[in-house]
């Protein structure tokens, strides 16, 4: 297992080295000088030049790249040409509330879609089964933007139980009782996520329940629900597992639309932001980090199927 993960490690290396380079890149084929829209509409081209050259946005783009990657390699993403300080700083600031976004979420999605998946699945054919697999269709089709909006219409402006928009920190006044700020967009994203994984446990259990073992715990007289549990679902794990680690990684950066709804300073918001204002270093510096987001849940999955399934081979 240590010889598979250090393997692992080092092939990272060209992963995020290619990485780094297309989001350099990318980033500097936007459209726009960042100082020409820092200054302002009444600033000359003379200012504009010099603050370009104050920036070294006039040195070409290799020169660009090798400064920028060795400043990341010893921890310096640059600083925010917007907020004009750290970049590590901006983006701390917003991924409280996108982190503690994603674990609510993830709650939900494995509260409601595992439990209601292994229903479905053990009751194939059932009622049960066509009322679990029509509102998983459902919630996978509603826009979240649409259901965050009659959320905060029911909840907050009807019934008046939560808030509808913001997110103090945790550290603020009222601490862990903030989380209350974060009930509904939470609810949000969850919906079609968690609808996925009810899909996908169901028909990762249907596999599984064909299977010999499967069919000779059932002979042997078993309970039905220790073999759904035991013999079935237990093996139909590791589908779902590669499932929710990429969801965690996906909801860190697609919840652009949430944030906006409900009005949160996270991540996402925090990307669409920057590259309105043409902020370089912070654009870099999220994309970066959620690319070691996903190369390290990727990693943490292989890893999971080992402990799953001994028969997983990892050499």
């Amino acid at each position: 297992m240590l010889g598979y993960t250090v393997k692992r490690l080092f092939t990272l290396i060209p992963t995020l080295l290619v990485a780094s380079v297309l989001i350099f890149l990318f980033i500097h084929l936007i459209p726009g000088d960042p100082a020409a829209i820092l200054l302002g509409d009444s600033a000359t081209p003379e200012e504009i030049a010099a603050l370009s050259a104050q920036m070294g946005f006039d040195e070409p783009l290799w020169k660009q790249y090798l400064l920028w990657a060795g400043n990341v390699l010893h921890g310096d993403f640059g600083n925010s040409i917007f907020f004009k300080t750290p970049v590590l700083d901006v983006i701390a600031d917003g991924a409280e509330t996108s982190l503690l976004l994603a674990i609510m979420t993830m709650f939900w999605i494995i509260l409601f879609g595992i439990p209601i998946g292994i229903l479905s699945a053990s009751f194939q054919g059932s009622w049960v089964d066509q009322l679990a697999s029509g509102g998983a269709m459902l919630f996978a089709s509603i826009p979240t933007f649409w259901l965050g909006l009659y959320l905060i219409l029911l909840f907050s402006v009807g019934l008046g139980w939560f808030p509808s928009a913001g997110f103090p920190s945790i550290s603020d006044d009222g601490g862990l009782g903030n989380l209350r700020y974060l009930i509904l967009p939470s609810l949000t994203l969850a919906a079609p996520n968690a609808a996925l994984i009810i899909r996908l446990v169901r028909a990762s259990m249907l596999d599984v329940s064909r299977e010999d073992h499967v069919r000779t715990a059932r002979s042997k007289g078993l309970h039905p629900a220790r073999v759904s549990i035991k013999h079935v679902f237990r093996n139909a794990l590791i589908a779902v597992a590669a499932a929710f680690g990429f969801t965690f990684a996906a909801l860190v950066s697609e919840a652009v639309v949430t944030e906006t709804v409900f009005s949160l300073p996270g991540i996402g918001r925090l990307v669409v932001q920057s590259i309105l204002r043409r902020d370089y270093p912070v654009i870099q510096g999220v994309i970066l980090l959620i690319v070691v987001l996903y190369l390290v849940i990727n990693l943490l999955v292989d890893l999971a199927y080992a402990r799953l399934d001994p028969r997983v081979s990892l050499q």
